[in-house]
């Protein structure tokens, strides 16, 4: 992976903390990071190069006005007022290589000189087992702070620790042994293969390579994870945006045209 500074500009060693999203159902974790680059007036510092994520170019997201700066699949950005540093992700990864693209991402957090790790991501709402929907939108969390992914500092927040995780399961065994490098061989366990149990489930998603991957560089990392269906995901994301850095939003412009112009009413 190669960082690509734009012209011009300068990364600041004060923003410390690394956001991004891990892709999943209803694309969450990238439209909350969407949100919060609009809405902490982030400025873009950079590109991110991988093989691993499949090329793709686009027109400027943010505004408000188009540009005409084409936006690419993995890009950075600072708020230097909020002191972040967000990396967003607007391509697939090629099929099979999402713990390549997970290593690369925590060793260039590492080199960067990053503390603090935040990944942004949905959960399909079928798995959900204890639904409870009591407090409206429920946040949940997973936290490298302690071995059983608690974190008393999300905890006092109200939000749940993933319930599914266990660190002894077969498939996270698995994860946290190709994180840390012990085993090369990824086909022991597939990760596309039927899925078992729930426990399977969580493990083979991208926000558990991320997590694992920046865990094994002794980074501080902090999934925040929502459960959703397909639909407009809008509200989930401003629900996990919420979560991460407060309020005063500012809708980025590319969310104009995320479903298209409202019907026709004569049709009616």
């Amino acid at each position: 992976m190669e960082f690509v500074v734009e012209e011009g500009k300068e990364v600041h060693s004060e923003c410390s903390t690394l956001i991004l999203p891990a892709l999943s159902i209803g694309n969450v974790g990238q439209l909350a990071v969407d949100l919060l680059i609009s809405s902490t007036r982030a400025q873009r510092v950079g590109f991110l190069d991988d093989p691993n994520v499949l090329p793709c170019v686009g027109n400027d997201a943010y505004g408000p006005v188009p540009q005409g700066e084409l936006a690419l699949p993995l890009e950075a950005y600072e708020s230097a007022s909020s002191r972040l540093f967000f990396v967003q992700q607007r391509s697939p990864v090629v099929k099979g290589m999402m713990i390549q693209l997970a290593q690369n991402l925590a060793d260039f957090a590492v080199a960067s000189g990053k503390k603090h790790v935040i990944v942004l991501s949905s959960l399909d709402f079928r798995w959900w087992q204890n639904v409870d929907m009591s407090s409206g939108m429920q946040i949940h969390y997973l936290s490298s702070t302690n071995v059983d992914g608690t974190d008393d500092d999300c905890e006092k927040l109200g939000w749940k620790r993933l319930q599914e995780y266990n660190p002894s399961q077969r498939r996270w065994k698995h994860l946290s042994s190709l994180a840390e490098g012990k085993n090369t061989e990824e086909e022991t366990i597939p990760f596309n293969d039927e899925i078992e149990d729930d426990e399977d489930y969580y493990a083979t998603l991208p926000f558990a390579a991320l997590f694992s991957c920046f865990k094994a560089r002794g980074l501080k990392v902090t999934c925040l994870l929502c459960y959703c269906s397909e639909g407009d995901n809008i509200p989930d994301s401003m629900n996990l945006a919420q979560a991460t850095e407060g309020g005063g939003w500012v809708i980025p412009l590319s969310w104009k045209s995320v479903y298209g112009p409202p019907p026709d009413m004569l049709i009616f």
